[in-house]
């Protein structure tokens, strides 16, 4: 009876032992797929927010060049200077209709309203006049506008007689464009999740259900301009969600929410759960039953199992399993193995699907410089058809269509040569100042850089072998690049050249302005532009790869409100030589 009773204690405490491995497991799995769900979701927030961003950008440069197209129409002008209101409100009609705008203000130069068009028509001209006089006190090109429940985004374009550098001021013209139903459809399309557009702390407009609506708006305030840590319960489901001030510092005060749907991310989980626990409850019967007679067979699988699992925790996917025979403890190596399958195709998935995004904003960004650029080339060439043009106004609209010409020209040969792989140089032996003095010439034919003065030094002998035509273009980006960023006529730009055994360094110091913060860490990132009207995003990308592809590297040295220094460094090594030769004449 006592081996009995001692049988039955290690067989409890073998059951008690099994059980607690189990649970253990399955915790760690739990935790494991619950922590990584979470973070896939601020994950993608994150991303979102920043999708969003880039589409807003690009939604604002559109709409605010199209407010400067309708502000520079001959008609828009010569309506403006009859300063009748009826007379203007009645003509401008049409004109509103071409805008396709939600709402078009006219208004004179003291800030006047003139005239007032909107669908519905539910903005008055009280509210309007309100706005219009916010916008006048500030010094941007779009604004929002609430009132009578609607939420616009307005652009404001002063209207000049003649040329704007005369500052004779005819009037405002102001298109605004309603946040409704539709465009909360759209960026939720582009955010992959659920928004709403709040203004004044009310709801204007989302894609949430009606219940979810009143529950978000009670709760808007814990969504802060990070994503949230802790789900938020907006009728029977939960989210993640992050916060976007649209209008910082503004009145009235704009939100754009973004929610993920953590219940959804998380329905698989409890499915899961079932089944690893019905799987955990028979393998630790069978195994209490049979310890004695498997005790090896039975502890091996089951620590494999263990450290699979400890592996998933870190990240580790390819962990081998070993699932022998048909026992309970292989079934359940088989199960962990196909839900971590099931894990890592999601994962892709998720990376196949950010892919698609990048590969979104670049055909978005493309296409609106290629539709800049088109849309100038039409309008100039309506103007051109006019009859009443005099030779200097007709070489102003010539000049305008080649400098869009030259626009799109450049953005395509930026876009080929992003494209081109390494084994597109063609190396030649040359001296590296000979190339940075055509370049630099180059950049002097521009007639609005005669002002600049550029100066060259070089210490040591730079000769070496290099695409000279490539390396000349990167250093006309970056000379170009300096040449907007110093004062017309105080502006100074020196390249220094330094020989240091194998290797050439590129010193380019300019007494600009500096880099902005905001585009500092990713600036050599395709399609980051700042401060340029009509800038493609793609110089420095391009001066990157032409210096990487030359096996070098191309860096901010220095950067302050004094001004800034590239420095590029150049392999001209007799190995580097040869082998870049052999590598690109294969």
């Amino acid at each position: 009876m006592s081996g009995l009773r001692l049988q039955t204690k290690f067989l409890l405490s073998m059951l008690a032992v099994s059980a607690g491995l189990t649970c253990t497991t399955l915790l760690v799995v739990r935790q494991s797929v619950r922590a990584q769900v979470r973070q896939e979701i601020a994950r993608d927030l994150r991303n979102s927010v920043v999708t969003f961003q880039n589409f807003q950008r690009q939604r604002e440069l559109t709409l605010t060049r199209s407010a400067q197209l309708f502000a520079d129409l001959p008609n828009v002008r010569a309506l403006m200077t009859t300063s009748d209101a009826p007379t203007i409100q009645d003509a401008s009609r049409d004109v509103w209709q071409l805008a396709g705008s939600d709402l078009f203000l006219l208004a004179d130069s003291s800030g006047k309203v003139m005239a007032l068009h909107g669908v519905p028509p539910a903005f008055t001209p009280h509210m309007a006049q309100e706005g219009l006089q916010q916008a006048l006190d500030g010094d941007r090109a779009s604004y929002w506008w609430y009132g009578g429940g609607h939420l616009y985004e307005v652009f404001l374009q002063p209207i000049y007689f003649g040329r704007a550098a005369d500052n004779r001021r005819l009037g405002y013209v102001a298109l605004g464009y309603e946040i409704d139903d539709r465009i909360a459809h759209d960026i939720s399309q582009v955010a992959a999740g659920q928004v709403a557009f709040a203004a004044e702390h009310s709801i204007v407009c989302s894609t949430l259900t009606p219940a979810q609506e009143p529950e978000l708006e009670r709760q808007s305030a814990a969504l802060g301009s990070n994503q949230a840590t802790d789900p938020i319960q907006l009728a029977n489901e939960r989210f993640l969600g992050t916060a976007l001030e649209l209008n910082p510092g503004g009145s009235p005060p704009v939100r754009l929410m973004v929610l993920k749907s953590f219940d959804q991310a998380t329905a698989f989980l409890n499915h899961l759960n079932q089944l690893l626990l019905a799987l955990g409850l028979a393998a630790v019967l069978a195994g209490s039953v049979l310890v004695f007679l498997i005790s090896h067979t039975f502890t091996r699988p089951l620590g494999n199992l263990v450290a699979g699992v400890r592996a998933l925790a870190q990240g580790d996917y390819a962990y081998p399993l070993e699932a022998h025979g048909g026992d309970e403890v292989a079934e359940v190596t088989v199960a962990f193995d196909r839900m971590r399958q099931s894990i890592q195709t999601t994962q892709r998935e998720l990376l196949d699907a950010e892919r698609l995004a990048t590969i979104g904003r670049m055909a978005s960004s493309i296409s609106h410089d290629l539709r800049h650029s088109l849309a100038a080339i039409v309008a100039n060439a309506e103007f051109l058809c006019e009859c009443n043009l005099t030779s200097a106004q007709r070489e102003e609209l010539y000049g305008e269509v080649r400098i869009a010409v030259n626009q799109m020209t450049d953005l395509i040969e930026s876009l080929l040569e992003f494209s081109r792989t390494r084994e597109s140089l063609r190396p030649s032996y040359g001296t590296v100042q000979d190339t940075v003095e055509r370049a630099i010439q180059l950049v002097k034919s521009h007639p609005e850089y005669h002002g600049v003065r550029i100066d060259v030094s070089a210490d040591g002998t730079t000769e070496g072998w290099f695409d000279a035509k490539k390396l000349e273009r990167a250093l006309q980006n970056l000379l170009l690049n300096a040449c907007e960023a110093v004062p017309r006529e105080t502006g100074r730009i020196e390249v220094r050249l330094r020989r240091s055994d194998d290797k050439l360094s590129i010193f380019l110091e300019d007494n600009g302005s500096g880099i902005a913060e905001a585009v500092r860490d990713k600036l050599f990132e395709p399609f980051v532009s700042y401060g340029k009207e009509n800038g493609t995003g793609m110089g420095l990308t391009v001066v990157q790869k032409i210096i990487q592809d030359h096996g070098g590297d191309v860096a901010i040295e220095h950067t302050s409100s004094a001004g800034t220094i590239f420095k590029l460094t150049l392999p001209l090594s007799p190995a580097s030589e040869k082998n870049l030769s052999a590598r690109v004449h294969v």
